[in-house]
């Protein structure tokens, strides 16, 4: 009897567990290299997801420097921004940038409203999404 073939306390050969071993190696592998360019892809798409400020909920409604909605012409608040900031304007903007069209204090105020932001309103998901990518 061959050493390399020998039958183990199972009853299975070593040849037939080395293959089995082998096949399992392909399928990690396999695995692996599908799994990063999805990975890439979805952080990709959390740059480019957007978010409304204000959304929906908040029309006709300005933002203070705290970003809480306030109703129109109170001192010191913003009116919405009009566009919609796509994930990569909000990341810089958590690291210090401002937003694009905006002045310091309006940015800091439209930034303060997107971290106030909570499940069901627009814009949450992607800036949940934007929270995990960190």
């Amino acid at each position: 009897m061959d050493n390399r073939d020998s039958i183990s306390e199972t009853g299975e050969s070593n040849l037939a567990t080395r293959r089995r071993v082998l096949m399992l190696g392909a399928v990690t592998a396999s695995t692996i290299v599908s799994v990063r360019p999805a990975l890439a892809q979805s952080a990709a798409s959390v740059l480019n997801c957007d978010i409304p400020v204000p959304g929906p909920h908040g029309s006709g409604m300005h933002i203070d420097a705290y970003g809480k909605l306030v109703p129109r012409n109170t001192p010191g608040s913003f009116p919405k921004s009009g566009q919609r900031f796509t994930g990569e304007e909000v990341k810089a903007a958590l690291r210090g940038r401002s937003l694009p069209g905006t002045s310091y204090n309006q940015s800091q105020a439209y930034v303060n409203y997107i971290r106030r932001l909570q499940s069901g309103q627009s814009g949450f998901t992607c800036f949940a999404s934007l929270q995990m990518a960190r």
